[in-house]
């Protein structure tokens, strides 16, 4: 795209991007004030932020590949209209199950921006700076979701948690004026939407999603597993369909890929091991240690702080060193980080406690954008649009996860903050033995990417 449309289409995709990842992460720090201000208990209040992820997940993939057919210009800006109508129902909510409700829609409206926002990358930017683009939106992603805590606690401070859903509407509306006058039309594909995969995609990760929902509550077992299996079932029926087409919903072609696999699984891991921390702190801030809210969003600044510094370097090195050693590298930090967090004294300082976690945002900094990258670079040209959702699906799967995790330690009961920081440990560790095994592999190896992008 030529300058300066290049520039105003950027800044509309990057002030929709920032809304929709902030209230992946923004509610976090208000869960404690909703429970009590909706009379509801903690673990249920945990709603408020799954729902938006399982709307997100099952809305990732389909919206991705109606992307291909309609263009992504489309998805995108229908994505972020949705988002904004939902945004307005989250501020008018008055009971826990219509703010549940409005927090899905959220969710499919932010599915719509965060799908196709790669693949767009692609026409807005010249070739030879996509790899730069492509870093800065996950720079954007990265540290505007970390970042959510410390705006939810600025916020706090000044009005009631509906506030925190108020700024998503002039932030929302001129991104979609800009994005409307700017963002560029791609080709469309000529061919047609696979209903019946749609189908088993959204009812199987629903299942799926709610029967671990059911057997981490205090609900009958037999139900929770149930739903479980029949969903699994659905998954493996979509898995199959996908094997014999030429352009699966379920990017199965992709993940045969070995770079993009190991990436794609070392972002859910990670995200996995970021997400378990940043929904269990601020309750042990508020109801251990007995923090306010605006300290409890202080006390997790430190790291977005940590990811901010580290980006840019991240990105320096990304184009002379190995990925797989820098983004493994930058998850043995923030796995130091995290073991820190575990091992934290109960008289720690509020300074201790920052630098713990200050330590995790540098080590996730040097995860993000190279894993990204990575990922993004290994799939073929025609395949953008189901790459980037594949991105943004893992980051979802990992942040579900990670939610849920923490509502099963609820209904469980116990240290819950103690017993998520040796999870997060795990799932950092994890993380880095994925990234390691990278070791060696390029874009170039994969005869797949070779045959289908030559073209």
């Amino acid at each position: 795209m030529p300058i300066p449309r290049r520039y105003w289409a950027v800044l509309g995709v990057w002030m929709a991007l920032i809304v929709s990842v902030l209230d992946a992460s923004i509610a976090n720090v208000a869960l404690p004030s909703i429970a009590h201000d909706l009379k509801t208990t903690p673990a249920d209040s945990i709603a408020v932020v799954s729902s938006f992820q399982l709307g997100a997940l099952v809305s990732l993939l389909p919206l991705a590949a109606l992307g291909e057919i309609v263009t992504y210009r489309r998805v995108f800006l229908g994505g972020l209209a949705l988002f904004i109508v939902a945004s307005l129902g989250c501020i008018l909510s008055h009971s826990l199950f219509e703010l549940v409700l409005s927090r899905a829609a959220q969710g499919i409206g932010a599915a719509g921006i965060m799908s196709v926002n790669g693949a767009l990358a692609r026409h807005i930017h010249p070739q030879r700076l996509l790899g730069a683009a492509l870093g800065n939106n996950a720079l954007i992603v990265a540290g505007f979701g970390a970042v959510g805590p410390t705006i939810a606690a600025a916020i706090l401070s000044w009005g009631p948690w509906q506030w925190l859903f108020l700024i998503n509407l002039p932030i929302g509306l001129i991104a979609l004026g800009i994005g409307i006058r700017t963002l560029p039309k791609s080709t469309k594909s000529r061919r047609k939407l696979d209903a019946l995969s749609i189908v088993l995609n959204v009812v199987g990760l629903f299942l799926v999603s709610s029967g671990v929902d059911l057997i981490a509550g205090k609900h009958p077992l037999l139900r929770g597993l149930s739903l479980l299996m029949v969903g699994t079932v659905l998954l493996a029926f979509l898995v199959r369909r996908s094997l014999s087409r030429s352009h699966p919903l379920f990017p199965i072609d992709l993940l045969r890929i070995r770079l993009v696999r190991l990436s794609a699984m070392t972002s859910t891991a990670t995200f996995v091991a970021q997400t378990l921390p940043l929904v269990s702190l601020p309750f042990y801030f508020q109801k251990i240690l007995q923090f306010s809210p605006v300290k409890t969003g202080l006390l997790m600044t430190p790291w977005p702080v940590g990811v901010a510094a580290a980006a840019p370097l991240a990105g320096w090195f990304a184009d002379r060193m190995p990925v797989s050693t820098l983004a493994g590298s930058g998850l043995l930090v923030m796995t130091a980080g995290l073991i820190a967090m575990l091992c934290l004294p109960g008289d720690s300082s509020a300074v201790m406690i920052g630098l713990r976690l200050g330590i995790c945002g540098v080590g996730f900094g040097f995860f993000q954008a190279p894993n990204n990258r990575a990922l993004m670079s290994s799939a073929p040209i025609d395949r953008a649009g189901a790459a980037a959702g594949l991105i943004a699906i893992s980051r979802v799967t990992g942040q579900i996860s990670g939610a849920m995790l923490v509502a099963l330690l609820f209904r469980i009961g116990g240290p819950v903050g103690r017993m998520a920081m040796g999870l997060a440990v795990l799932a950092g560790a994890f993380a880095a033995f994925l990234s390691f095994a990278r070791r060696g592999t390029s874009p170039s190896d994969n005869p797949i990417m070779v045959h289908r992008g030559s073209g």
